[in-house]
């Protein structure tokens, strides 16, 4: 693991602190009136969850962590655990719909392949593709005069989303959604 400066620490990096691995979330470099200048980091346990704001003097270093990423397919959902398939070797792994998040497992559909960031064969987090197709499967009625303006209407997709959607759009058609906003972005191919 190499160790570098906590000047050199951005929001992203994954660090080892106080026998545990962490997310740098946010990062502040504050320059004292008085004293030396220190960086204010926000970081997050990647096994517990918790958070932590820690100040690093511009002299310290800090142990960074490199994080395997790997293609795993989801397979099907089994009480409250996903089932996930390693593209290379086949071997499966099971994680808890909780440590996920609900936000994300809505888009999961079977056959989806996702990347899962790894640190010594332990799944740290998960990140779904940018975006997922998705059939409207009820769209509410065009409101006249609706089309003249840029409004959205409301409607349900395939996977239970209520999403808004063109009023030109219909029950049927096939859509693209952000997994990161959860926002219509166009018609799918």
């Amino acid at each position: 693991m190499p160790s570098v400066g906590s000047n050199e620490l951005r929001v992203g990096d994954v660090i080892l602190h106080q026998g545990g691995i962490w997310r740098a979330v946010k990062s502040v470099h504050v320059k004292p009136g008085k004293g030396g200048a220190f960086n204010q980091i926000e970081l997050k346990n990647l096994v517990t969850g918790s958070k932590l704001n820690e100040r690093f003097r511009s002299e310290d270093k800090v142990d960074r962590v490199g994080l395997d990423r790997k293609d795993f397919q989801f397979l099907y959902e089994q009480g409250d655990a996903l089932v996930f398939m390693d593209q290379v070797n086949y071997e499966q792994i099971e994680l808890a719909k909780d440590f996920v998040g609900e936000d994300q497992v809505r888009f999961l559909h079977d056959g989806m392949v996702v990347k899962l960031e790894l640190y010594e064969e332990r799944a740290l987090g998960i990140e779904l593709p940018v975006s997922v197709v998705l059939e409207v499967i009820e769209a509410d009625a065009t409101v006249r005069g609706q089309t003249a303006s840029s409004s959205y209407k409301p409607a349900k997709a395939s996977n239970g989303m209520r999403i808004m959607i063109p009023p030109y759009m219909d029950a049927g058609e096939r859509i693209l959604v952000s997994t990161e906003t959860g926002e219509y972005m166009r018609r799918a191919d």
